[in-house]
């Protein structure tokens, strides 16, 4: 069972670039953090924050270098999240979900990586993977049309990956499958209500009857098993697998604000007192003291499966070998894992801080919101991944889920 936290055989350039990139995503942060408090009342992630993070190259991470893409790796992106998720949860989100969605277009055939990006090196690509809309057979392609939600990064992408069904398909690995749509096809509902991730703006797209091209279509089923259409099969990133890389890129801003809390609580605790107690600072007492040791370390509990589920996924996809069923098992596993040790931190965090962490001047009561609704997206289910890891353990496998 590996227990290793970074690709041990990445080179010099690449630590480099992925020190580099983290520090540029740090130095955003004043900026972004002094946006989040709009960023939620507005719903809506400012124009001016996406723009800075596409000047600092933060939003090509995943993106083929043919195009001009970082083509970095995944723990790359989860270390970019975090730090961005620190200032503002919803941005760290955006942040990681659109550079995600460019990886799917990255598994997709060669014409469709170009009909995005060929002509538009900085197209930006939501989406939904969620079956939720209809393929109908036509000369050349597909008919399209659907609902899909939640859409998160709609509101500044060029391009959508939406899942769909084939009704003529049914039976075999194309019954289920990925569309590429250009935006200018879709239409977006406003339905985005919610006490947390607020500003992700992940609202609804609606499609008609739109034509999509046959080499926008990519097999879900193949996809889960690693067989990518991609044909350039020497990019290591394009080689790791879908459900592991759906449930991890989900991880980074939450440990984002996991780690925001705690720094909250280091920060206020020896400015504030202890009500109804003798000590004139928080930060004197014991109760806060093993508060913040056990706010910290969960956090850590976190950001250390998250690290070795990267890992995992990154030094695979660099040996060109396919993970097996039980080992994405415990990947999807250590994802759930990591977002409830993230969600924990802060709840220790809040208690800590009393009933005052939930005023609304209080930026705290956002990272609770915030994490308290990204942590529960379905692909991160820690139940569910429980009962999948549990049964691969004793050899049970492919009865839960094909989504592993």
């Amino acid at each position: 069972m590996s227990i290793s936290l970074d690709t041990p055989h990445l080179t010099g350039a690449a630590r480099e670039l992925r020190a580099d990139l983290v520090e540029r995503a740090a130095a955003l942060r004043p900026v972004l953090a002094g946006n989040a408090e709009l960023t939620d009342r507005e719903r809506a992630v400012p124009a001016k924050n996406i723009d800075a993070l596409a000047e600092a190259g933060l939003l090509s991470l995943m993106q083929p270098a043919r195009y001009g893409g970082r083509q970095t790796d995944f723990r790359t992106l989860l270390e970019v999240g975090r730090e961005v998720g620190r200032a503002c949860g919803s941005t760290g989100w955006l942040t990681s979900l659109l550079n995600a969605n460019a990886w799917f277009v990255g598994l997709f055939p060669a014409q469709a990586q170009d009909d995005v990006w060929a002509h538009t090196p900085h197209a930006r690509v939501a989406g939904v993977v969620t079956p939720s809309g209809t393929a109908r057979v036509v000369e050349g392609g597909y008919r399209v049309s659907g609902r899909w939600a939640p859409a998160s990064g709609c509101a500044h992408a060029d391009w959508a990956v939406l899942g769909v069904t084939r009704p003529d398909a049914e039976g075999t690995s194309d019954a289920v499958g990925m569309v590429l749509a250009p935006m200018s096809e879709l239409t977006v509902e406003d339905t985005w209500f919610v006490a947390g991730m607020r500003g992700t703006a992940s609202n609804t797209l609606v499609g008609e009857d739109f034509f999509v091209p046959a080499h926008r279509f990519h097999s879900v089923p193949d996809a889960v098993e690693g067989r990518y259409a991609t044909p350039f099969t020497d990019e290591a990133l394009y080689r790791a697998p879908f459900v592991p890389v759906a449930a991890l890129v989900l991880t980074g801003p939450q440990l984002g604000l996991a780690a925001a809390a705690v720094d909250l609580l280091i920060e206020k605790a020896p400015q504030r007192g202890l009500t109804l107690t003798n000590y004139a600072s928080q930060a004197e007492a014991p109760t806060t003291q093993l508060a913040a040791a056990n706010a910290a370390s969960v956090a850590d509990s976190a950001l250390l499966h998250a690290y070795r589920a990267a890992a995992d996924i990154d030094e695979a996809a660099r040996a060109g070998v396919f993970p097996d069923y039980d080992a994405r098992a415990r990947i999807r596993m250590d994802a759930g894992m990591a977002a409830v040790h993230a969600r924990e931190a802060v709840r220790i965090v809040c208690s800590a801080q009393g009933a005052s962490s939930f005023g609304e001047s209080n930026p705290l009561q956002r990272i609770w919101r915030d994490i308290e609704t990204g942590s529960r997206h379905a692909v991160l289910n820690p139940d569910v991944a429980a009962e999948i890891y549990g049964k691969s353990l004793f050899s049970i496998r492919g009865t839960v889920s094909v989504m592993v």
